[in-house]
C-alpha cells in the first residue's frame, strides 16, 4: 500500500477536528442547524490554514444521511464519496487549471441546473477562485444572482483582492487566519505520539516557526524530518533538534547568536565573513535573513518586556539564546526595519 502523507492523514475530517477556526466552524454548523444556509461562500486567507479542508466537511455535514450535531458522520455513503472526491453531487474544480470560460461553462454553468443525483445538495467548491479569467467571473455571476433551488458554491483563495466585487458581495466571506505556532507545536506533537517519533520539543517548535501559519507545511516538513532521520540513522530514530535544522537549510541558534553579537560589536568585516561562508556552505541566504530578522524581533520583545502569547504562553517555543542586553531598543527597532 502506498504511503499516506502526513497532512493527507491527520487532516480534520468534523468541524471539532479544525484548528485555529473555531469560529468560522461555529457559524458554518448554526447555519446548518438553523437551516439558513447561504447559496455562496467565500473563504478566504493564506495557504495551509484549511479553507479546502472546511470546504469539505462542511459539503459532507450538508449531505451527510447521519448528521450529528451538524457533524458529518465519516460513514455513510455520501460522506466516503466526498472524502475520495468521487462524490457526483459534490464537484471540486481548480480553477488555476480551468481559467478559461469555456471551462467554467463546462463545470460549472451547464451542470448547475440539475438537480441533485443522490445527495440533498449539489455543492460546487472552487479552489483558487482568484485564478478565473474576468469571462469566467462574468459567467459565474449570472447564476450567483439567481441559484438554483439546492446548490451551494464554496469559491477558496489565497488573494481576496482579485476576487471582483460583483462576485464578493454574493457570498458570505470568511477569513481564515494563519495558525499561531502554539496551535502549530500542538497539532504537531499530537501527530508525534500518535506516530510513536520520539520528537524533542525544541524541534518541534522550530518547524512551527518554519511553516509561517500553516499547518499543511508544518505536516510536509515534519514529513520530510522524519524521512531524513530515517535515512540518517535508521527506522525509529528519534528526530532531533539538528536533522530538523538541516531539512529546513536553517542557520544553526549559535550562528545566529554570533552574527547578532559581531553586529552589536559593529564588526561590519565578521559580519561580511560570517555570511560568505554562510554561502560556501551553500546556505539559503533569504531565509537565514528571515531568521535573523525574527531573531532581532524576538530581541525586541524581550528588551520591551512583552510575552507574546503566539511564542510563550502555550509553553511551546524554546526561547532563543541572543544577545538582547547588548542593543538599546532603538537599535533593535532600527535592525527590525532594516530587516524587513
Amino acid at each position: 500500500m502506498s504511503y499516506l502523507i502526513l497532512a493527507r492523514k491527520y487532516r480534520p475530517g468534523r468541524f471539532s477536528d479544525l484548528t485555529g477556526q473555531e469560529t468560522t466552524a461555529k457559524i458554518l454548523q448554526a447555519a446548518i442547524e438553523k437551516n439558513r444556509v447561504a447559496h455562496a461562500y467565500l473563504f478566504s486567507g493564506p495557504r495551509g490554514t484549511g479553507k479546502t479542508t472546511t470546504a469539505r466537511i462542511f459539503a459532507k455535514a450538508l449531505n451527510c444521511r447521519e448528521p450529528r450535531n451538524s457533524e458529518p458522520c465519516n460513514a455513510c455513503s455520501s460522506c466516503a464519496e466526498i472524502d475520495r472526491s468521487s462524490s457526483i453531487d459534490v464537484l471540486e474544480l481548480d480553477a488555476a487549471s480551468h481559467t478559461k470560460v469555456e471551462e467554467t461553462r463546462e463545470a460549472v454553468i451547464d451542470t448547475v441546473a440539475y438537480s441533485p443525483v443522490r445527495d440533498r445538495n449539489k455543492v460546487f467548491i472552487i479552489d483558487e477562485v482568484h485564478m478565473l479569467s474576468s469571462h469566467s467571473f462574468n459567467a459565474l455571476l449570472k447564476t450567483l444572482e439567481e441559484p438554483p433551488p439546492r446548490v451551494v458554491f464554496i469559491l477558496a483563495t489565497t488573494e481576496f483582492h482579485k476576487i471582483p466585487a460583483t462576485i464578493s458581495s454574493r457570498c458570505q466571506r470568511f477569513r481564515f487566519l494563519p495558525l499561531t505556532r502554539a496551535q502549530i507545536f500542538s497539532t504537531l506533537k499530537r501527530v508525534a505520539q500518535a506516530e510513536k517519533i520520539p520528537v524533542p520539543d525544541d524541534a518541534l517548535s522550530l518547524l512551527a516557526r518554519a511553516a509561517q501559519g500553516s499547518m499543511r507545511d508544518a505536516l510536509s516538513l515534519f514529513d520530510q524530518a522524519i524521512s531524513h532521520a530515517s535515512r540518517e540513522g535508521g527506522e525509529g530514530t528519534d528526530l532531533a533538534l539538528g536533522t530538523v535544522e538541516d531539512v529546513l537549510g536553517l542557520v544553526r541558534e549559535d550562528t545566529l547568536a554570533e552574527i547578532a553579537n559581531k553586529i552589536a560589536d559593529k564588526d561590519a568585516k565578521g559580519v561580511l565573513e560570517l555570511a560568505g561562508r554562510l554561502q560556501r556552505e551553500g546556505q539559503d541566504l533569504s531565509y537565514f535573513l528571515r531568521e535573523l530578522r525574527e531573531g532581532f524581533r524576538e530581541m525586541l520583545i524581550e528588551k520591551c518586556g512583552y510575552r507574546d502569547p503566539d511564542d510563550f504562553d502555550a509553553g511551546n517555543a524554546v526561547k532563543r539564546d541572543l544577545p538582547a542586553g547588548r542593543f538599546t531598543l532603538e537599535e533593535l527597532l532600527r535592525a527590525t526595519q532594516v530587516l524587513c
